[in-house]
Parts: C-alpha cells; sequence; structure tokens
C-alpha cells in the first residue's frame, strides 16, 4: 500500500504532541544566553536533539553553527530552514521562572524562540521522513546581532550546496502582532544596515581659553546636527533613510577643552542607489563642519546588512500556509517595510526565500515589551503556531 501524502493534519497532531517540549528547548535557551560568537552550549543543544531524531549533523558551521540535514524517503527539491541563536547583551528585567541566569545576556530579540521552534519543525518532520518527498536543511546560525555575520559563515561552508536548496525561509519575533497572528511582506521587508565611525579632531587647551585651542566636542555636536539633515535635505524623501549616533566618546577632564571625540553609528536604507550615496554624503558633510572650525577629522563607512527582499512566489506559499492553518483573517500583508535589518538578506542573496513575522503578543497576558527591551519575553503560544506554519511551509515549498 502506497503510503499517503503529508497533510496538514498530520503537521498540527504533531506539533501539538510535541509542543510541550518546544517550550522546553525555549526556556532552557532562555535561562542559558550566549552572545554572538560565543554559543557552544546552544549549538550543542541543537546538535543533539537532531542527532536523536537521526537527523545528520554537522557541527562548528561558521563558527558555532549547526546544520541538519534530513533527507526524505523520495528524492525532490530541497528547502532550507533557518534559525538564529544567539542573545544581547543586556541584563533581563524579568521574574519569569526561565529568566536568564547569566547576568548582563539575555535573548531580547527572540532567538531563543526561533531555535526552539526549529528544533521543533525539525523533530516533526524527521517523524514524517518515509513519507517526506525531497531533503529538508535546518541551519542553526551563531551571530545575527554583531558581526562578522553568521549567515556569510554557513553560506561560505556550502550549507547551501550538494544538494542545491531551491527555497529557503525563517521567522522573526514580532511583539507587534497578538500570538496567533503571522505578518508576511512580498519584496523589500527590513532596511539594509551599515555602520560609520567618524573621529573629530581638534586642539587641547585650558577651558578658560577657547580662542587658543580648537574644541573637538563642540565640532563633534555640530557634526551630529549636520548629518542628520542629510536625509531631510540630501535624499529623494520618497526614499526613506535613517542615520542614527550611537556612541559618542571624548575629553579627558571638565576643564580640557577635548582635541578628539570619536562616534560611531549606522545608517539604514531601503534603495540601493540612496545607500551608495551615504558615505560620500556623509563625509562630505563632516568635512564641511571640522574644516569649517579649525579641526579634522577620520572617516570610516562599512558596507553590512543588505535589505532583506523576500521572493514573492516563496511569500505567498508561506501566505497559503499560514492561512490554512490559522484562518485568512489572522494573516496580514504588510504594507511598509520595517527599518531593522536582518542578515537573513545574506541568504536571500543566493536563494529564493521569504522570511515572515511571528506574532508574540498577549495584552491580557503582560507580554507587550518590544524587541530589544530588558523585559522582552512572549507568550509561549506562539512556538506552537510558529512550527505549525514553518513546517507546512516547509512541505508546500516541497511539493511545488
Amino acid at each position: 500500500m502506497t503510503k499517503k501524502k503529508i497533510d496538514l493534519k498530520d503537521i498540527v497532531e504533531l506539533v501539538d504532541n510535541g509542543a510541550e517540549r518546544i517550550k522546553k528547548f525555549r526556556r532552557e535557551i532562555h535561562q542559558n544566553p550566549e552572545l554572538s560568537g560565543e554559543e557552544r552550549m546552544t549549538s550543542a543543544l541543537v546538535a543533539g536533539v537532531l542527532e536523536a531524531s537521526d537527523i545528520e549533523v554537522t557541527r562548528n558551521v561558521g563558527g558555532h553553527g549547526v546544520v541538519g540535514f534530513l533527507k526524505g524517503a523520495k528524492a525532490g527539491r530541497t528547502v532550507a530552514l533557518r534559525a538564529d541563536m544567539d542573545a544581547l547583551p543586556m541584563q533581563e528585567k524579568s521574574e519569569a521562572e526561565y529568566k536568564s541566569c547569566v547576568d548582563g545576556v539575555m535573548h531580547a530579540c527572540g532567538h531563543d524562540v526561533h531555535t526552539a521552534i526549529l528544533l521543533g519543525v525539525a523533530i516533526t518532520l524527521a517523524n514524517l521522513r518515509e513519507r517526506l518527498v525531497g531533503n529538508v536543511k535546518f541551519l542553526f546560525q551563531p551571530s545575527e546581532e554583531r558581526g562578522p555575520s553568521g549567515a556569510t559563515g554557513i553560506i561560505e561552508s556550502g550549507a547551501l550546496k550538494d544538494p542545491d536548496v531551491d527555497a529557503i525561509c525563517a521567522l522573526h519575533c514580532f511583539p507587534e502582532f497578538s500570538v496567533g497572528q503571522i505578518a508576511h511582506k512580498q519584496g523589500v521587508m527590513t532596511a539594509s544596515a551599515d555602520w560609520i565611525k567618524i573621529v573629530v579632531k581638534g586642539k587641547s587647551g585650558h577651558a578658560s581659553r577657547p580662542h587658543k585651542s580648537v574644541d573637538a566636542v563642540l565640532i563633534a555636536s555640530l557634526v551630529i546636527n549636520a548629518i542628520h539633515h542629510i536625509v531631510s535635505r540630501r535624499t529623494d524623501p520618497l526614499h526613506h533613510a535613517v542615520i542614527s549616533i550611537g556612541t559618542i566618546h571624548g575629553g579627558d577632564a571638565e576643564n580640557i577643552i577635548a582635541d578628539r571625540v570619536e562616534m560611531k553609528g549606522t545608517v539604514r536604507t531601503f534603495n540601493e542607489e540612496v545607500r551608495r550615496q551615504m558615505p560620500d554624503l556623509i563625509e562630505e558633510t563632516v568635512r564641511g563642519v571640522t574644516h569649517g572650525f579649525g579641526g579634522d577629522y577620520e572617516f570610516e563607512y562599512s558596507f553590512e546588512i543588505p535589505s532583506v527582499v523576500n521572493d514573492p512566489e516563496v511569500d505567498e506559499v508561506v501566505a497559503s500556509a499560514a492561512r490554512d492553518i490559522l484562518g485568512p483573517e489572522n494573516v496580514t500583508a504588510m504594507r511598509d517595510p520595517l527599518m531593522g535589518a536582518e542578515d537573513f538578506s545574506y541568504y536571500l542573496a543566493e536563494v529564493p526565500g521569504a522570511l515572515f513575522r511571528l506574532g508574540t503578543s498577549n495584552k491580557e497576558e503582560g507580554f507587550t515589551a518590544m524587541l530589544h527591551n530588558a523585559s522582552f519575553d512572549v507568550d509561549e503560544d506562539a512556538l506552537a503556531v510558529g512550527a505549525k506554519v514553518m513546517a507546512w511551509t516547509a512541505i508546500k515549498l516541497l511539493s511545488r
């Protein structure tokens, strides 16, 4: 007797049966967060779970990354699913029983959720391997929050090859939406994110005699003000951009005029042409201000993370899978992209794919904090929702 094809009921039942185990994974990872490049315990947990499900495992990929390979009973397409594993350098403000046990480190961006969900998907699909047509690669990525990007390491390892990946999918926690809801978007979903470093050089002197010195602190303040006018006056208002200075350091004492101030920040855009214009626009502005006040400067611009650009066909498969599970009323096509960045974009430069957003908030239960907030947490009912949508998306992509 020929075994029947995998249907939605199979996915739902398996995920529901394993929901408590997925929750346990999430809590263990949440309690033991690891910063970018330090994901040793998390990757060991991931590899152990995959191996226990007889999934072929490759460890230490692109750092502490883990790649699982599930070969179906019949030859077919290959789909990749990705989760990131790293945490943020933040002190968690929570009284939850599963709060972080590591001082100054917490999962404030939901990567514990992403990893636990993908483990649940891997277990679910492994239980269906005898009816699986094609292959699934599970990419557990390190270093999403801080460079060098773990995505590039995964790609350079050849994880998208042999067999070649036909489509790739990932999800991200989205507290702007309630648990049980999904958001998706065709085309550009996130901004690019590039890094800048500006050093303002002056001439030190006594605070009582500013005319005998060149005040780097004053010039730095004018530089910050000036570069923020680039977006409002020197770029097309139809193409959004954001310049943000995140750090500023300078000066040695309150009665000494500083001779050096160092600033670092980010530049975010949706339009690639605007992105490529930014280094010249910013340096031109910095040069004009510093030289105009008798100072000098150093300037560095690093092109880092490109925009996430979802493939329309893969995005529609994600949306279709979500509608099957949650109903059309709980699946939203996002109108506008987000200014946040995501290095899933590197995979999309290689393979058609899509990133979708998983609703995680629940106002009645108090889960309302936004990402990168010290009080961030999720309604754990979102774990099963995410696992069902991702697993069913994989099946639908394999059957295309």
